[in-house]
């Protein structure tokens, strides 16, 4: 008995300097390439803003722990998902109030009086009230005592109006594009734009909430995304759009320094007020710079985690109406989840997607830098 609680032990250690050797690396990628930028890119700011933003996450998360503990802000973990996750109960959840609010105040703090001060006005409306949907979702959940807050189509609606009112000033101030990109054509859509800007943003939020499920999946994957985003946008117009690049890194920085707290295991969640805002600002970001194709591709994990439920109700329910038994194609979902009942670590099943995502990114840069 004592000689399998030490190799537990030794195994919790070595997971757990895994993820600290590549959270440190992930960082280092990440500054690495804002350098590069700023040195090769006319007009480029990201060095600082990635590290200034980064720092300030992670003091305020930290700093904001003991008091989610205080007045009892704690994780509660649903009974269908996979029992090993009972472990984390307790833990202090809703830390989207912390890092989100940080990159939002540091992007407006660099962009204030500039000219395109107004695209991240926009963005903060946008961002900020994904995170108060969150934040009311968050709330219930705690007040329910359940892991379910608002219902599903009251998600929906609150997401679906914030979004149509999005869509309406951007369009309205000539700050979303009529034209969509798919690959390296141009496809002009007109008032289409209404219903696939709505679709995007419902559609990212949820997969970046379905998403978070593992200690430090979202918030690792979203520093890849973002940075990738970053530099598509440098690629594509090098002249333009520094803005929109700049506000990039700072929302990569705002997780990078919430990831440092969020990393296995963690010592807080974000929640649904960080996850449902980190869909937000990637759909809206990737809207109005014209890179919902980008997106789609960076994003691939997300998408994945999001088919695979989608995949998995449609085959229960078509199977349990024309067999009277409902038939499930993974273990659970989301995907991740199906991994863990396979038998993985959390740490690998985390790091292998942090892997696909950066792999993801590097051949969506590739495709930029030769188109």
């Amino acid at each position: 008995m004592e000689k399998s609680k030490k190799i537990l032990d030794r195994k919790k250690i070595s997971l757990f300097n895994n993820i600290n050797n590549q959270i440190v690396i992930l960082f280092g990628l990440v500054l690495i390439i804002c350098i590069f930028s700023d040195l090769y890119f006319k007009n480029s700011y990201l060095t600082i803003p990635f590290i200034i933003t980064t720092l300030l996450s992670t003091i305020i998360t930290f700093v904001g722990i003991p008091k989610l503990k205080k007045i009892e802000i704690k994780q509660i973990i649903r009974e269908e998902g996979p029992k090993n996750h009972f472990i984390k109960q307790g833990t202090p959840t809703m830390g989207g109030i912390f890092f989100i609010p940080i990159g939002i105040i540091i992007g407006n703090i660099f962009y204030l009086n500039k000219n395109d001060y107004k695209i991240i006005l926009t963005l903060s409306f946008l961002i900020i009230l994904f995170m108060f949907i969150g934040f009311i979702d968050d709330f219930l959940s705690l007040k329910k005592q359940l892991n379910t807050g608002l219902r599903s189509n009251q998600k929906i609606i609150l997401q679906f109006f914030i979004s149509l009112i999005f869509i309406t000033i951007c369009a309205s101030n000539h700050l979303i594009p009529s034209t969509i990109q798919i690959a390296n054509k141009m496809f002009n859509i007109g008032n289409l734009i209404y219903p696939l800007g709505i679709f995007v943003l419902l559609a990212e939020s949820n997969s970046t909430n379905l998403t978070d499920g593992l200690d430090g999946l979202l918030s690792g994957c979203s520093v890849l995304i973002f940075t990738g985003l970053a530099l598509t946008i440098l690629i594509e117009n090098p002249t333009n759009n520094f803005t929109l690049a700049s506000l990039c890194i700072i929302m990569a920085g705002a997780c990078m320094g919430f990831l440092f707290l969020n990393k296995y295991p963690a010592k807080l969640f974000m929640g649904d007020s960080g996850s449902l805002a980190i869909g937000a600002s990637l759909g809206g970001i990737a809207l109005i710079s014209n890179n919902l194709w980008s997106l789609l591709i960076m994003g691939g994990i997300l998408a994945a985690e999001s088919i695979s439920v989608i995949i998995q109700v449609s085959i229960f329910k078509i199977s349990k109406l024309i067999k009277g038994k409902g038939y499930r194609l993974f273990l659970m979902t989301p995907l991740h989840h199906h991994f863990e009942l396979k038998g993985n670590d959390e740490v690998l099943i985390v790091s292998s997607f942090w892997f696909i995502t950066l792999l993801l990114v590097i051949i969506n840069i590739i495709f930029f830098i030769k188109s």
